[in-house]
């Protein structure tokens, strides 16, 4: 082939290849200077990022369009953006007041926490401009502290209405003693119920006093060493007077030498309210089983009854406050509705927790967990200690319940008393 016609080919090429070159780099020069306007068009006016870095709340930075420019981690944890999108359409809504009328709004939502379920959460959400562009979005979950100034306002008005019934009834008790004053029989049955009255008023102050001294109560600082046999020995023997008036008797299984640390005081307090509960709700001429056990670090106490049990819709709420499985019985029988809910406390505040096996037609069991101390080696022994015959669980101590309750610390001691 012709020298001169290949060179000029290779010419032809070479000049090809160096157009394509140029072509090619103007391009990329083209697009590095589009994505340069854009990361200048994205940039937060001069130290935002650093204040909102600092500012300990969930925060979202939204365009002209809402996209999401920057969002905190707590922002995504809180299922307000996912992606570059603002999710809940009052978010969206607060955005466009304050891009269309400029000024900051502040509102508290409650939004559903994700795409499933009923989960929701209480936010407190500030709107603002973020220099002429963006739009500010701070979120302060507020789910924790709503939920408890709800539950404070509830207390309020339960411990109002339940004050309400028994001083409404002395009064007119009252003016019937007054009205009745030459009929002596008459005085006699309006002041045994006055009577009456007044020690149900008196048990709701009491359990009163000692929620209110729970939540204030600091087991770490105040507690130390506690002789669970003691515990036990001493709540039966308060609970003696109950007992004996419908002839129940109280039986006592197992020991422990294992300790726990505590309030001796409110552990007392909260195995008195289960054995007084069992007394309450257990018929006449039955007994309760009182079992206690130490095993895998913790020591467990069980009270099982001879009632009715419960249904497991009762079961779900029988440790809320006021809760009454047969209130018109309650009433009947003085209860306040707060033992459980004080027993529930008191384990919450040593570490442990209360548990509940019951099935209806055979009474049901209530046992108390609570972590022994370090360094004690509890061995249960088998021989029962002596306790006075008086007492009750809300279980029925009798031994299908204890059989099949596996979860429920004592189920030997629970076998041993039926």
């Amino acid at each position: 082939m012709d020298p001169m016609l290949i060179g000029l080919v290779a010419g032809l090429i070479g000049l090809a290849l160096g157009t394509f070159g140029v072509l090619a780099f103007r391009v990329s020069e083209k697009q590095r200077q589009l994505l340069d306007v854009d990361a200048e068009e994205l940039a937060l006016p001069a130290g935002a990022a650093e204040v909102l870095a600092v500012v300990g709340r969930a925060f979202v930075v939204v365009d002209a369009v809402d996209g999401v420019v920057r969002a905190s981690p707590a922002a995504y944890a809180y299922g307000l953006v996912r992606g570059h999108t603002v999710v809940h359409k009052e978010l969206l809504d607060m955005t466009a007041g304050v891009r269309r009328d400029g000024v900051v709004l502040e509102k508290q939502l409650e939004l559903p926490r994700g795409p499933l379920g009923q989960g929701t959460i209480i936010v407190q959400v500030r709107a603002a401009m973020l220099g002429e562009e963006y739009i500010l979005l701070l979120a302060d979950d507020r789910t924790e502290i709503t939920r408890t100034e709800e539950i404070r306002n509830d207390f309020v008005a339960n411990v109002s209405h339940e004050l309400k019934t028994p001083v409404g009834a002395i009064s007119l008790l009252a003016e019937a003693i007054e009205s009745s004053a030459d009929d002596e029989q008459a005085v006699r049955r309006f002041a045994k119920r006055m009577h009456k009255e007044s020690g149900r008023l008196a048990a709701l102050v009491q359990d009163i006093i000692e929620l209110s001294r729970l939540q204030g109560a600091s087991v770490v600082q105040q507690g130390g060493p506690v002789d669970v046999n003691a515990v036990i020995a001493e709540a039966v023997d308060r609970s003696q007077l109950p007992a004996e008036s419908k002839n129940i008797r109280i039986v006592v299984g197992g020991r422990t030498e294992a300790k726990v640390f505590g309030d001796q005081d409110l552990l007392v307090t909260a195995l008195r309210n289960l054995i007084d509960n069992a007394i309450r709700y257990s018929p006449e001429n039955t007994r309760v089983g009182i079992g206690v056990r130490s095993r895998d670090g913790l020591v467990s106490i069980s009270v099982t009854d001879q009632g009715e049990g419960l249904s497991p819709e009762e079961q779900e709420r029988v440790f809320e406050r006021f809760y009454r499985v047969d209130a018109a019985r309650s009433r009947h029988t003085g209860g306040t509705g707060l033992g459980l809910s004080i027993v529930k406390h008191v384990a919450s505040n040593h570490g442990g927790e209360v548990t509940l096996w019951s099935q209806p037609g055979q009474g049901s069991t209530f046992t108390l967990r609570l972590p022994e101390m370090e360094g004690q080696d509890g061995e249960e022994e088998q021989q029962p200690i002596a306790a006075p015959a008086a007492g009750i669980s809300r279980q029925g101590a009798h031994k299908p319940a204890v059989t099949q309750v596996p979860r429920a610390a004592g189920a030997t001691e629970r076998g041993a008393n039926a």
